[in-house]
Order: C-alpha cells, then structure tokens, then sequence
C-alpha cells in the first residue's frame, strides 16, 4: 500500500488546532506527532468488541448488554447536556467519547442480538439437537475449501452457505435466513460458485458456536444444483480458471503461490511452501487483503497521474480497477472486507484530505460489523483493519523520520509501511499461533519489492487468459520471477535459528503484547526511553540470541523424547546426537512433522520407524524426508491398508526400501537402543489387524525406558503380556497406545507404571480420544499425563533431580 500512504494533516485543506504538533523546550527531541482524528475510533472498537462479545453470548443477553449500555448512555447524555448540572469543559469532551463508546455498544450488541435470535429460532434448533437427516436447499456463500485431509481419503470440503428452507425425514418444514456450514466429501462439490442455489441431503449436526452458523449439514452425496450461478460469479470462475491453466506449466512452487498471490487460492499451493510462509509471518500474501486491493488501484493510480489526469479521474479509474479485482476474486464476503479496507485510502484520494482515512476506517469498521457482526469474530477481518490502521497512524511518521535521516523518499516509505503492518498485526498473530517471528519484519521488508510486480503480472495474465492463453502464460512466466523471490525468502526464514520465539497464546497473549507495543510506542517519544530501549534490545540480542542458537530455547536441554503436536496422528522423536535423531510415526500430514522436526533442529533421520500403516501415522512421510537425509526405514509385517503402504512406498521411492521388523529386532544409533517388543506373533481376526499388528518398540535413551506403544489395543497388549518376561513391559515414559482410546488392557498400563505418559491426539476428533477413564487411571498410577491437544509438542527431560517435562504450548491447526 505504498501509493497510498500520505503524510497526515497533507492536502488543500488547513489543518485543525489539535494536529500541530507543540514546540518548545519541553517537547525538544521529541518525534514530532501528528495528532489523528479518532473521533469515529472509540464508536468503532466499541462496536466490534461489543458484537464480539455478544457472538458468544444468547441473544436475551445480548440484548440485555445493550439496553444496559443504552441506559448508561442516556445518563450520560444527559448529564453533559447539564440536565443534572454544569460539567467542565474536560469532562464534557472525555464524556461524549464516553457516550460515543457506550452507543458503539449499544450498536454492536443490538445488530448481534437480531442475528443470534433468528439463528436460534426454536424449530430449527429442535432439529439440530435431534441430528435429524433433512433435504435442504442453500445458496452458497462462499468458495468451497478443502480441508487437508489424511492420504488416501477424499478431502472434506468446507462449504459455507445461507439456509433457504429444509424438509426433515418425518415432513418437518422450516424456512429461516440462517448461515449453516456444509461438511462434504463428494467431488461435485468442487467448483461450486458462490451465490449458486442447490439441494443437499445430510445430517444435521451442532456448530462450535461463536459465529452466526445455525448448523453443520454433513452431506454424503454430490448436490442437486437449480439454475446458473449469478453472471458475476461465472466471469470471475472463468477468470480464476485461466490464471490456473497459466500457471500450470511452472514449477511447482511458483505455479502453486501465484494464484495465492493474485485471488487467495492456495489450492495448488506446495504444504512447504505454505509452512515456510507461516514461519516467516508472509501468511497474508496468500490471502486477499486491502494491500493486493491497493496494489492494483496504485497500479492504476500510477498510470492516471503518468497521463496528468486530476485526483476525481484518478479516483473514477481506481474505483473501475477496484470494481474489476473484486469480481477477479469473486465478491465474497472477505474480498468485500477486503475491497472496503482498500477503498479507505481512495475516498482520502478523491476528498484531497489524507487525514480523512482514520474516520473512514472507523466508519468502515462499525458498518461492516452492523452489517455482519460475525465479522467481529474473523482473523482476517482483525487483521485487515489493523493492518489499515498501522499504514495510516503509524507509517507515515516512521516514514517522514527516516526521511529526514537522509534516507530516500522511496525507500524510507517502503521500510515504514511493512514495519508498520507487521507490529499492528503482531498482537493477533501472536494470539493465534503462540510465538513472535524474529524474522517477519526482516522477511516482509526483502518481499516488498517483489509483491507488487507478482500480483500486478497475476492479474494481467487472469484478465487476458479467455482471450489469449499464450500471452497469459508468458506473462504468468513473468510473474514466476518475483514469486520465485517470495519462495526463497520464506525458504531462507523459516531455517534462520531463532526465528520464531514463544509466546502466550490465545487472547491473554494478544492483550499483553498489544499492552507492549502502545507502551513502547508512547514511550519511545522521549530521546532517553528510544536509547534505553535501544541498549536493551541489543543486549537481549547479544545475550539470548547465542544462547538460542547454540543450546536452543526448543528442544530443552536434556530431552530423550519429543512428542510432536500434529493433529489426530502419532509423531514421536528420539535424539541421537546434534542434528540427528531417529522418528516414530510421521502423523496425518507432511507440514505438521516437518515443522516439528525442523523446530528441534533435526537435519538427518538415521531411522524412521512406522508403527503401522493407517493414515494418521503414515501421511506425513515426505514431511519427514524433506531437505532431510534418511538412513534407514522399517515397518510392521502387516502391509495393511494397501493405502498406508504404497504411500509410505513411494514417498521412500530412491532414498532407502523399507524393511519388515518383527518381535526381537533390535536397533542401536548414538544414545538410542531400540528393540521390537510386539506383536509377539501375527495378529489376525480383532478388532483392527493393523492396529493390533503395530509395532510394540521399547527404547532407552540415556538410560531412560520409554515404551512406544502405537495403536495397540487390548488384543496385542494381552498378548504381549502372555508371552513376555515379567518387568519386559516397564518403563518411566509410555506413548499411550491409539491416542488414548478406551480399547487398553488395564494390566496392561500398569505393567508399564509410568512416571510420565504421552498422548498423541487432536484437538476436537470425532473418536473421544483420549478416554477420561483411560487418563484417570494413569493419573491414579502416579503418571504426569501430558496431550498434544492440549499441550502442544511435549518434552520428556531428565537432568540432575530425574525427569522432567516441557511443554512448547499449544499451536494453531491441525485436528
């Protein structure tokens, strides 16, 4: 958004007393400050906040939050309107941004209260409380989104839509404006157009709650479509069509990020690409935003004042660019938010007052929540705004003080803006994934030179491709370059040691963290506090910088076994020596063991054992061999499912072939010995052969006994509690067998008497993993239970005063 940022207080209008910044002797050395307009900002945050809250409350509650407000309100009013006396002129100006909070408020929690109460009308939610199978027909909403499922399965596919009516088994009609989310697995589903109505069958199910949906409609079959998507819909499928087959004879990397870059769809997009730029905090090139919005309309800008056109013809020509990308990208409910942020800056343009954006933003802000209170709730929405909001209060003065450094002009802007953005979103980010990138202000400073050409190239080549494929893909090559660069600087980022630091999570995390930077912000006015905060920083650097590099903030000194947080699925590691270490199980998909064996610094695999092969164990195989070397493979005698097999066959395919162990095969690398307890002899006939035939491993490292149970279940443990000797099974670590499921021997767990157990599992799965009995019984035991739902990556230490655990929190995705 470079072209648009623009010094406040800049333009044809004077402007107003409060925006000077104040001289003297008490201001000496001060960063000079202009004051913004924030007079729509406490209407706007109030507002959001207000129909955030209110998403998770009932709608009589809601309600009753905002009558309270429009009490206080009124009392306010009109006590500074001196009906109850004669307030000063202070408190009569912090009174009416008091008044304005409280209808913000009132604003916020009312539209909400509207929206929850016809989303839990009486009829409709009968039905969803009975999981009752109904025919419904829907209008979409929004593009179907896979969900990165478990190989060898179809994908879910995410379908947002409107409810029009419904009909249940027994002839139950209900007709509601309600939002419902479709679960889908049917390949018909793909391609399916938002505003398309059509017919599904399913069961209902209960949402998560905290939004606007209704209901989950689980549908197994393909949908029954009535009439043509809406002609804006089709145009922009037809461009979206010929950006992809532009790029589909590029390399991988490219072709899969440039249509992310352009219109959002990272359908294509390589899972380690995607890891590295969420590494690297570039996760917002691949979603669309007020910056590709702004990119375009500055495209555009250029050439109007490169043709002397005035500021009103320059805003017609943008706002006809505007229109344009916005059907590119199909006018969903994010690209409209997106659009919204976009057109801020402008409507600024056209009114010749720079300074108008914050109250256009504020105003933006409060509509679109009123609008779509479920939008108070969205990431993206947060990070849109803020994001906005740093280009415009923050920017410009970092702008104008590198500038008057001897910095040029082009260059000062283009370091203020990436910086700006990136510490207004920090707090959010850091809220959502549990850590502060080190290197996202570094990355996101070498990416700006190149978005701006990718994404312009992007959508010449979409806008051309119905017409003229071959120019499409020659300028879709063009753009290859530029994405090419964005490739290998989030490469480069997520491998620089210490990239990523720890930090709380969820909102507690986001306050404490926003709490900092307005501190820091504030203070860093003064000469003093900027050069204090300049030491510090430095000696923090210098001081933590090398101590992370060299012993590592993650893995803990001292570990013997990482339990890797990757979803529903096992990923278990033991250390072998710097860089090295042999890996049990692979989890569902490749990006989440990737991330965790790139978090513990493992360069090398010497073994990676896979207990069976069920996809939840065996998906994320290339996660493991990517940029790593392998020595060694091994797997159980049972080659079940075919899937999980010829999976874990060509992932392999060139680097080493996979060998059958059986009971009694023993492996030994560095500190780690490993021995193959079970199955004691082929399993056949249970409840799940593959389960019952995974491999049974107990390892020691550094003296430490851990036993790697799979997902053997009460057969194979029974079994192996027949055939082995007394105290074969003991150990201080178990890896609780099938992510703790109520299928476990009980002789069996206390056989292993445990100080510490481990249970690989996701967060929400279908299965009731792990058993509150099963846990309750290992607690009674005497073990310290630890989840990877809940805990994150988990670490089992030992040092002076015996074990020990660390938790790396938990992290964002993966089920």
């Amino acid at each position: 958004m470079t072209g648009l940022v623009a010094a406040p207080g800049s333009g044809s209008h004077p402007p107003h007393a409060a925006e000077v910044a104040p001289s003297g002797p008490h201001t000496a050395g001060r960063l000079p400050i202009d004051v913004p307009d924030l007079r729509l900002a406490g209407l706007a945050v109030a507002t959001w906040l207000a129909a955030l809250a209110a998403l998770h409350l009932t709608a009589p509650r809601a309600a009753l939050l905002a009558a309270t407000a429009a009490g206080l309100a009124a009392g306010a009013a009109g006590h500074l309107l001196g009906r109850f006396g004669r307030p000063t002129g202070a408190v009569r100006r912090h009174g009416w941004i008091a008044v304005a909070v409280l209808l913000g408020v009132v604003c916020g929690a009312s539209a909400t209260a509207a929206r929850l109460s016809v989303r839990d009308a009486a009829p409709l939610r009968a039905l969803v409380d009975e999981r009752v199978r109904v025919t419904a027909e829907l209008v979409v909403r929004d593009d179907p989104r896979p969900i990165r499922g478990a190989p060898g399965r179809p994908p879910t596919l995410l379908v947002p839509a409107e409810l029009v009516h419904l009909t249940g088994s027994e002839g139950q009609r209900v007709a509601a404006p309600v939002r419902v989310l479709l679960l889908a697995t049917d390949p018909g589903w793909r391609g399916r157009l938002p505003g398309q109505r059509l017919t599904a069958e399913g069961r209902l199910t209960a949402p998560r709650g905290g939004d606007l949906s209704a209901a989950v409609l689980i549908v197994a079959g393909p949908p029954v479509p009535h009439g043509r998507p809406p002609w804006l819909q089709r145009a922009a499928g037809t461009l979206r069509a010929g950006l992809q087959r532009a790029c589909a004879p590029l390399p991988d990397e490219q072709g899969g990020l440039l249509p992310g870059l352009v219109v959002g769809d990272t359908s294509a997009l390589p899972a380690g690409v995607e890891e590295d730029f969420r590494a690297t905090g570039m996760t917002h090139l691949n979603a669309v935003s007020g910056s590709n919005v702004a990119i375009v309309v500055g495209a555009v800008l250029l050439l109007a004042r490169w043709a002397r056109a005035g500021p009103r013809a320059g805003a017609v020509l943008c706002g006809l660019a505007l229109v344009g990308f916005v059907v590119l990208v199909r006018p969903s409910p994010s690209v409209v938010r997106a659009a919204t942020m976009g057109a801020i800056g402008l409507a600024a343009l056209a009114a010749g007052r720079p300074r108008a954006a914050l109250p256009a933003l504020s105003a933006a802000v409060a509509v679109l929540v009123l609008l779509d209170p479920e939008l108070a709730g969205d990431a993206g929405f947060a990070l849109s705004v803020l994001a906005t909001a740093g280009l415009l209060l923050i920017a410009p003065g970092w702008r104008d003080v590198l500038r008057r450094r001897g910095v040029p002009a082009g260059l000062a802007e283009a370091l203020a803006v990436p910086a700006a953005a990136q510490l207004a979103c920090g707090p959010v980010v850091a809220g959502i994934s549990g850590t502060v990138s080190m290197v996202a202000v570094p990355a996101n400073l070498l990416a700006v030179p190149a978005i701006a050409p990718a994404t312009v190239l992007g959508v010449l080549a979409a806008a051309v491709s119905p017409c003229w494929p071959a120019a499409a893909e020659f300028v879709a090559w063009l753009a290859s370059w530029p994405a090419w660069w964005l490739v290998t600087v989030a490469r480069v980022g997520a491998r620089m040691p210490a990239g990523t630091l720890p930090w709380p999570g969820g909102v507690a995390g986001a306050l404490l963290l926003a709490a900092l930077t307005v501190a820091l912000l504030l203070a860093t006015r003064r000469p003093v506090v900027r050069r204090l905060v300049a030491v510090c920083a430095v000696a923090a650097m210098l001081g933590a910088l090398p101590v992370r590099i060299l012993a590592g903030g993650w893995p803990p000194a001292g570990w013997v076994l990482v339990g890797c947080a990757v979803g529903q699925g096992d990923a278990l590691v033991l250390p072998v020596a710097a860089g090295r270490a042999v890996v049990v199980d692979a989890g569902p998909e490749p990006a989440a063991v990737d991330g965790c064996l790139r978090r513990l610094g493992v360069r090398e695999v010497p073994l990676l054992v896979v207990s069976h092969f069920h996809a939840d164990h065996v998906g994320g195989v290339a996660g493991v061999l990517r940029g790593r070397k392998l020595g060694g493979l091994v797997t159980p005698a049972l080659a079940e499912p075919a899937a999980g097999r010829d999976l874990v066959t060509a992932a392999s395919a060139g680097a080493v072939a996979p060998q059958a162990a059986s009971a009694g095969w023993s492996y030994r690398a560095g500190a780690v010995e490993l021995t193959v307890l079970g199955p004691p002899y082929p399993m056949r006939g249970t409840r799940s052969d593959p389960n019952n035939n995974s491999l049974v491993l107990r390892a020691t490292v550094g003296g430490v006994r851990v036993l790697l149970a799979g997902d053997a279940e009460t057969e194979e443990q029974r079994a192996m509690l027949d055939r082995l000797p007394p105290g074969a099974l003991r150990a201080e670590v178990l890896k609780v067998a099938h992510h703790g499921s109520a299928y476990q021997d009980p002789a069996f767990l206390d056989a292993v008497r445990p100080a510490v157990a481990v249970v690989p599992v996701g967060t929400g799965n279908d299965y009731g993993h792990p058993s509150p009995s099963i846990l309750a019984r290992l607690g009674r035991g005497g073990a310290r239970v630890l989840r990877t739902d809940t805990d994150g990556d988990v670490a089992v230490v030992t040092g002076r005063h015996g074990l020990a655990v660390v938790v790396r929190g938990q992290q964002p995705g993966g089920r």
